[in-house]
């Protein structure tokens, strides 16, 4: 019997992948849903190649050329996430939440219901919303893979371990473009530079984050989250190489390390193929590399964002969605070079000192309007603020 799944933002990198991943083993699968937002030429193309009978595309103008280039087909097109109970009539084998931003928390939580598993890329999600997502996936008992390289090699590393025998938890981070530079050399950094990472090819907003390493902030955020354990126990170490996602030191004195190539198809494939026959085409084991692993502790002074986590509750809260918010909009001025690249970091740290926003460290949402009222309210204040 044919896997039936579905991608929240087949479109983006992620999305692509996993159908690629399909593509080797098409005769196993039945795509019975694909969403976008804007690129509806793509979601056209991979539905009539994957027969997909059901297309949703959020961006109005999108939905309307969608639809009329698939005038008198038989696909139904949607242009929101209410019709979830319309398009699956029994629980499908495996969904795919890869919508970047905070947009993709609304459809993640309201199709966990109609999966028998679900693997979540969408990081914001995670971040600002997992005691929500947590709670949907208890009540409707699915199962939930975190697809992050990083949180995967946990994930997979703790499979068969309690969470109670870890002792320490290691996250690597490969230090972007600006690894060996000092404090000094980064204040005039330009874009260009930001964004050339030396190991991982990614989107230009993703790659700022990975250049401030404010991705792996919220890669601790998550790890905290995902596995129950408090931020002392977690550690970020450089790791240039980008072969090594994750480190486990257990009480027992033993240590798990995961590591993997720099592709996001090996968790990927990892998190929705079941079938022993299948495997996935890598690299050989390199020796010369394993000789090579460079292993650091974080330089503060070179990525003085980290610093944040000193300042995060431990319990899931609102002002996770403050800092998500702020860091947006940053990296956005950053990326139009409206400012430095140093005032990413600056004032991001300034912004996480108001008193008004502080008082989110004691708020827990209760559902997503709770977060989508503070991303909102959040931007405005950014706003007046850079306009003084």
């Amino acid at each position: 019997m044919k896997k039936k799944i579905a991608i929240l933002g087949s479109t983006g990198s992620i999305g692509k992948s996993l159908l690629q991943i399909i593509d080797e083993d098409k005769k196993n699968y039945e795509i019975v849903l694909l969403t976008g937002n804007r690129n509806y030429h793509d979601l056209y193309k991979q539905a009539k190649k994957y027969n997909v009978k059901n297309i949703i595309v959020t961006n109005i103008d999108s939905y309307i050329a969608l639809k009329k280039k698939l005038n008198n087909n038989k696909i139904s097109i949607y242009n929101n996430y209410n019709n979830f109970n319309q398009i699956f009539k029994k629980k499908i084998d495996y969904v795919m939440s890869s919508i970047s931003g905070i947009d993709g928390l609304e459809p993640t939580l309201k199709i966990i219901k109609f999966t028998k598993k679900i693997a979540i890329a969408n990081k914001e999600s995670i971040i600002c919303a997992w005691n929500l997502l947590n709670r949907e996936i208890l009540k409707y008992k699915t199962q939930f893979i975190p697809v992050d390289s990083e949180h995967f090699s946990l994930w997979y590393a703790l499979k068969n371990n309690s969470i109670s025998n870890v002792e320490k938890i290691y996250l690597t981070a490969s230090g972007g473009p600006l690894l060996k530079l000092t404090k000094l050399n980064t204040k005039n950094i330009k874009l260009s530079q930001a964004l050339k990472h030396p190991t991982w090819n990614m989107g230009k907003k993703i790659s700022i984050d990975s250049c401030t390493m404010m991705n792996k902030v919220f890669e601790v955020i998550e790890a905290k989250n995902l596995f129950n354990i408090p931020y002392n126990r977690i550690s970020i170490l450089t790791h240039p190489e980008s072969y090594i996602h994750a480190i486990i030191k257990f009480k027992d004195g033993l240590i798990k390390i995961i590591a993997h190539d720099t592709t996001m198809k090996i968790p990927i494939f990892n998190t929705v193929s079941s079938n022993e026959n299948v495997t996935i085409k890598t690299k050989s084991l390199s020796i010369k590399k394993l000789n090579h692993l460079e292993l650091k502790k974080i330089n503060y002074d070179t990525f003085p964002i980290v610093k944040i986590l000193k300042n995060l509750p431990e319990q899931p809260s609102l002002f996770e969605t403050v800092i998500i918010t702020v860091n947006d909009y940053l990296v956005d001025l950053f990326l139009k070079k409206k400012i430095k690249y140093n005032q990413i970091s600056s004032l991001l740290l300034k912004f996480i000192k108001n008193k008004e926003f502080n008082k989110y460290k004691k708020i827990k949402p209760k559902k997503i309007e709770d977060i989508i009222f503070v991303k909102n309210k959040v931007s405005l204040k950014i706003i007046k603020f850079l306009n003084k």
